[in-house]
């Protein structure tokens, strides 16, 4: 089994890089037209996601608690001004689910904006919300946010999922890097990122602990760090995790000395916003993993 304090570490080194770099998670009203408003949010909604997990596991120290805090609520003060950019947001799109996703995490931490509850309410009324054409697994993903926040969903989780393409337990070696990212996201919509692994349908659990070596072998080998963190989460949630020590070492070793984590290979160089860009997200990836599979590592040795 991997050890936990290498677990812990890597939990440790990325929190503090984000920490360092949280002023970077801004918005930026002049990124241009090829990079829709909308999508400027989703970093802060990962952001905050990821330290939601962070506190709801409850293994990490005080001091990894207190930066994620911290994180958290420059993102929410700061940068969202209290809510008000989502609100911002939802008034110029006002079908878009994406307000609402970035919000929740939010939310489930105690942060409060009524005017996006109302807007969140209104919006559930509205066929347009349920009737919004997307992939399976995104819609896995909103009748999954809906739920969390105490709405029903627009589409049942149990039929939604069953259009993805980890329910068809297809041939492994058809997986392919946006599959792959599908895939994940099907088993954390499922699980509510960790929480409930016996949520994850038996088939789905029975395919992911036959292929899952194969996958973390494979992505290993590429060093698409990126990937092979969401994968190693992915085992976390597992109902019997693997805790692959191969996999965890490598990834581990990818990690620089301070914090950051590159998506794939080495770590890119150039304008430090640029850098950022590249490398936040399997920073926070490195988080999520490192902490789920902390949390189930110390629970295996308290059962021993």
């Amino acid at each position: 089994m991997t050890d936990p304090a290498m677990l812990h570490a890597v939990t440790a080194r990325a929190l503090e890089w984000l920490y360092t770099h949280r002023d970077r998670f801004r918005l930026e009203p002049d990124a241009g037209a090829e990079v829709p408003f909308m999508d400027r949010f989703k970093p802060l909604g990962e952001l905050a996601l990821i330290c939601s997990i962070l506190r709801r596991e409850a293994v990490t120290g005080t001091r990894q608690t207190s930066l994620a805090r911290q994180v958290v609520d420059h993102a929410w003060s700061h940068i969202l001004d209290g809510g008000n950019v989502l609100v911002l947001g939802q008034r110029d799109e006002p079908i878009s689910p994406i307000p609402f996703e970035v919000y929740l995490p939010f939310h489930e931490m105690g942060y409060r904006s009524p005017v996006m509850d109302r807007a969140i309410r209104l919006n559930h009324r509205l066929s347009g919300w349920g009737a919004l054409e997307t992939r399976p697994n995104r819609r896995l993903g909103l009748s999954a946010a809906q739920l969390r926040y105490g709405l029903r969903p627009s589409t049942p989780l149990s039929e939604t999922a069953a259009t993805t393409w980890l329910a068809h337990t297809p041939e492994p070696w058809t997986l392919e890097e946006t599959i792959g990212y599908d895939v994940t996201h099907t088993v954390f919509h499922l699980t509510g990122w960790g929480a409930n692994p016996e949520d994850l349908p038996p088939t789905m659990a029975d395919y992911l602990q036959l292929w899952l070596p194969v996958f973390l072998d494979d992505l290993l080998e590429l060093r698409r760090w990126d990937l092979l963190g969401e994968f190693l989460a992915v085992d976390a949630c597992l109902p019997s995790p693997t805790l692959d020590h191969r996999a965890w070492a490598g990834f581990a070793a990818a990690q620089q000395p301070d914090g950051a984590m590159p998506a794939v290979d080495t770590m890119p160089t150039g304008d430090p916003d640029d850098v950022f860009d590249i490398v936040y997200h399997p920073t926070l990836v490195a988080v999520l993993a490192a902490t789920l599979a902390t949390s189930r590592a110390l629970t295996r040795l308290s059962n021993a």
